[in-house]
C-alpha cells in the first residue's frame, strides 16, 4: 500500500502567521481621476458610449425577435 504524505508539514503551516495581519495602507483610487476634466474628451466619451449602448440594444432587439423564429424552424424542420 502507498502512503500518501501531505507536502508540507501540518505543524509548520499552521505554525506560520496569517497575511492580513499585514495588509498594506489603503490608498485613495478612483475611475474619476482616471477620466479627463476637458468638456471635449468627456463630450466625445459620452457620444461614444450612447453609439454603443444603441448598438446593442438594437442587437438584443433582433436577437429577441429572430431567436424564437430560427429555433422554432429548427425545432418542426420547418
Amino acid at each position: 500500500m502507498t502512503i500518501i504524505r501531505s507536502r508540507q508539514n501540518v505543524h509548520e503551516v499552521a505554525g506560520r502567521p496569517a497575511n492580513d495581519n499585514q495588509t498594506p495602507k489603503p490608498t485613495d483610487f478612483s475611475v474619476v481621476d482616471l477620466v479627463s476634466s476637458r468638456d471635449d474628451e468627456v463630450a466625445d466619451m459620452v457620444r461614444r458610449t450612447e453609439r454603443l449602448a444603441l448598438s446593442v440594444i438594437i442587437a438584443m432587439a433582433i436577437f429577441l425577435i429572430f431567436a424564437p423564429v430560427i429555433f422554432i424552424a429548427l425545432v418542426y424542420g420547418i
